[in-house]
């Protein structure tokens, strides 16, 4: 027996109603009904009972909302209407049905195509549409076209499903509505399901903070990985897709489709990119000034209440101030940064129903489309310039300061309330709007470790897995041919400090460095990786010791940490004779280290320091194998 929810089955007995229906029987009606929605109709759909979804009982009070985007939608009986539109605004498919509904649209239009990026592990294809006016089928007839492509990718988190729902609708309104126009001048890369298995993880329990669709799909992968943390370390099947897919359809700008949670405000879709002082300063500056006033524009008038993206530095006492973030590569939006390529991570507020932020995604997708178009020389050249920049200096790490500018934050009112179950104040959150004038700002905004910028790295051949890291990120690398000896720089490593727990499948590790100049012989297959190059910003990110999202901190490299020869204290005592024989320093040094008590008192410290000094010690333990040329 099949059950069906409540909006299902309306929609199903209206579709079956109309199916028989002569005036929809007609393709050309249904066309002429895509082009032009009647509002009325869809406009007394939207009143709907608050307790739509599971968790509605819950969560707190939202006043309803009705806006001008909410003509974008189709009747559900409408021919062209997406399952989301079926179900007025409350459900999102399946894999399944998504796909079999876009199949149907991609046979009826010569402007899609749909592309497998590979396979899920659980062996589900991640599909790609590719919107273009020619009907482009791979990366090189797309870039025949010379417009700029947009990828935009939906369900990194499964359960935060808003792009697909929203990518649906403006793929049939490009290719059979009144959008085509926008193809003209730019394509639309739409992958709808990033984390395939876990969107098939479906249930109405994945997300409790969040108001709809009826069933979400999960957070993590079916191996319990976050995608969005893996963009650097790219260790699932998932991202070795994305990366590939980034690095062969080469698009100007990557849209990251979220639903944020946390605090309450009026906010319905922020949406943002990295700080100004960071590895794409010209793209930042395009999305700063061209972008963001075009598309917070859209939003407004259609309305929408557009923001930045929003994070308390206290949930509970918001006049504590607010942060911007900065992005590490391991997330979309710092990725992008590091990569040179203009990404923006979109995080609707998880608070706002579902088809609110579903529309709301709608119009700033079209709205991108429209201000890429127009400003494609512009976005290009910003690119361009990025990634041939080559700062002398590169900052690595960032430090907290207080802006210069607050914010004038929309936010809802609340109350603190002592709470019977945990026995601690918590956040009443109230449905009212109320304006926080000119809230203090906190951001990453003052560079803390820097690197004199390489000209070049070396890593050995035997670290086959980072080396495969680099190549799968598009990062060019030449092997050596035969033995080179050269004068290089490489870090010793001291007091390395280990995360005590897991974390994304890994042990990360960080450790003190000091660099030092250095003779070697480089053998044949030793990778060369100049950072004269688009990618050599994140070569030095993923590459550098002390970056948070180096390979090393992933721990990729963490059997330099372990010791695997010895020497018997029979063998290093008459040893050590021999060298203060040998030495009057070495006996002057040992003379000054005895002056420590802790050490004289410890009879395998006084040994092992002979044994570090002598020849027989291992030279590359706690010394990183990759080295650098200046």
């Amino acid at each position: 027996m099949r059950l069906f929810s409540f909006p299902t089955l309306v929609a199903t007995l209206l579709a079956s109603i109309s199916a028989v229906g002569p005036a929809l029987a007609s393709e050309t009606l249904a066309l002429e009904t895509l082009a032009a929605p009647d509002l009325a109709t869809v406009q007394t759909a939207a009143p709907l009972a608050d307790a739509t979804f599971t968790n509605d009982a819950i969560l707190p009070p939202h006043s309803e909302w009705h806006g001008a985007s909410e003509a974008l939608m189709l009747a559900p009986e409408a021919a062209w209407a997406t399952p989301f539109e079926q179900s007025r605004g409350l459900e999102s498919p399946s894999y399944d049905d998504t796909f079999a509904w876009l199949d149907k649209l991609v046979a009826r239009s010569d402007k899609l195509q749909k592309v497998s990026l590979g396979k899920s592990p659980q062996g589900r294809d991640i599909w790609m549409l590719v919107a273009s006016s020619e009907g482009a089928a791979d990366p090189v007839s797309l870039k025949r076209n010379g417009k700029p492509s947009v990828l935009v990718q939906a369900g990194i988190h499964a359960g935060e499903i808003d792009g697909k729902d929203a990518g649906m609708m403006l793929l049939r309104d490009l290719v059979l509505g009144d959008k085509a126009g926008l193809l003209d001048k730019a394509n639309l890369l739409l992958v709808p399901i990033f984390s395939v298995d876990a969107h098939e993880r479906s249930g109405a329990y994945n997300r409790v903070n969040q108001r709809g669709p009826v069933k979400l799909g999960w957070r993590t992968t079916a191996n319990n990985l976050n995608l969005n943390r893996d963009y650097t370390k790219a260790d699932t099947l998932e991202m070795q897709h994305m990366l590939t897919a980034i690095n062969l359809w080469q698009p100007e700008l990557y849209i990251d489709v979220h639903v944020t949670d946390g605090i309450d405000y009026q906010y319905d879709v922020t949406f943002g990119y990295n700080l100004p002082k960071g590895l794409s300063p010209a793209s930042y500056l395009w999305l700063e000034n061209n972008y963001r006033p075009a598309v917070e524009a859209a939003l407004t008038a259609k309305g929408h209440i557009p923001g930045r993206l929003i994070f308390a530095l206290d949930n509970g006492d918001l006049s504590k101030g607010m942060s911007l973030w900065r992005a590490g590569p391991r997330f979309s939006n710092g990725y992008g940064d590091a990569r040179h390529l203009p990404t923006i991570l979109i995080e609707n507020h998880s608070l706002k129903p579902f088809k609110q932020r579903v529309l709301g995604t709608y119009v700033m997708l079209e709205q991108t489309l429209k201000t890429v178009g127009a400003q494609a020389t512009r976005l290009k050249s910003a690119i361009q310039e990025d990634k041939y920049r080559a700062s002398p200096l590169v900052t690595l790490t960032w430090k907290s300061a207080p802006q210069e500018q607050g914010w004038d934050f929309k936010g809802i009112d609340y109350r603190l309330e002592q709470s019977p179950i945990s026995g601690a104040p918590v956040v009443r959150w109230l449905g009212t709007p109320r304006l926080y004038p000119n809230l203090p700002v906190f951001g990453d905004t003052v560079a803390d470790i820097k690197i004199v910028r390489p000209s070049a790295y070396y890593v050995p051949p035997q670290w086959t897995q980072v080396i495969a890291k680099l190549r799968l990120h598009g990062i060019r690398m030449t092997p050596l041919t035969q033995p080179q000896t050269l004068q290089l720089q490489q870090y010793s490593l001291g007091e390395p400090k280990f995360a005590p727990r897991d974390y994304e499948g890994h042990q990360r590790v960080s450790a003190d460095v000091k660099l030092d100049r250095v003779t070697r012989t480089l053998v044949p297959g030793t990778m060369k990786i100049s950072t004269d190059q688009p990618l050599g910003d994140l070569a030095i990110m993923l590459l550098e010791p002390q970056s948070a999202d180096s390979l090393f901190q992933w721990g990729l490299f963490n059997p330099v940490f372990t010791r695997t020869e010895y020497i018997e204290d029979y063998a290093v005592e008459p040893l050590a004779a021999k060298m203060l024989a040998q030495d009057p320093r070495l006996k002057q040094e040992f003379d000054q280290a005895l002056a420590d008590p802790e050490f004289a008192a410890d009879p395998k410290a006084r040994l092992r320091w002979f044994y570090e000094r002598s020849p027989y010690y291992d030279a590359q333990y706690l010394t990183y194998p990759v080295l650098k040329a200046r």
